[in-house]
């Protein structure tokens, strides 16, 4: 009996384990490399080109009409993120363990109608939108993650 509750607990925390790897795998921003294939998967994405850089490589995921980019420094992690098509993509997945952070300081920005262009900064995530109907834009930036050298408006 004893030995049977010990092989049970066990399984319970292996899948308890298991489950929040899966779950913690598909945060990009900050993220490596591999967990691009996870945003693919999640949003049911398309994948696209690849543009190689000096300092980093730029992968590409084209997510129901809007192509996602997303840049990857030398050491192999995902500094930044960047849109463009008829709609937003889902911020929660992609900005994976920044996603509270952005909510948080989305809260405390202040909403203008009739803007066209939003700026959100956390102390760790800088999430920027603009664009009208069916033409949106955007890019999102861990600046502490961004290699020597790279300037923020190669991020487009």
């Amino acid at each position: 009996m004893n030995n049977t509750f010990h092989r049970l607990l066990l399984c319970i925390v292996s899948l308890t384990v298991f489950l929040f790897a899966v779950k913690s795998g598909n945060a990009t921003l900050g993220g490596s490399v591999d967990s691009i294939e996870s945003d693919r998967k999640v949003l049911s994405a398309v994948r696209g080109g690849v543009a190689v850089q000096n300092d980093y490589t730029v992968q590409e995921i084209d997510y129901g009409g809007t192509a996602v980019r997303e840049y990857v420094s030398s050491s192999g992690v995902v500094f930044a993120i960047a849109w463009n098509g008829i709609r937003s993509p889902d911020l929660t997945t992609l900005l994976g363990s920044y996603a509270d952070e952005y909510q948080k300081a989305l809260q405390g920005t202040p909403h203008r109608p009739g803007v066209r262009h939003s700026s959100v900064k956390g102390d760790d995530v800088v999430v920027e939108r603009w664009g009208q109907v069916r033409n949106l834009q955007g890019r999102a930036y861990a600046p502490a993650l961004i290699p020597t050298g790279v300037s923020i408006d190669e991020i487009k």
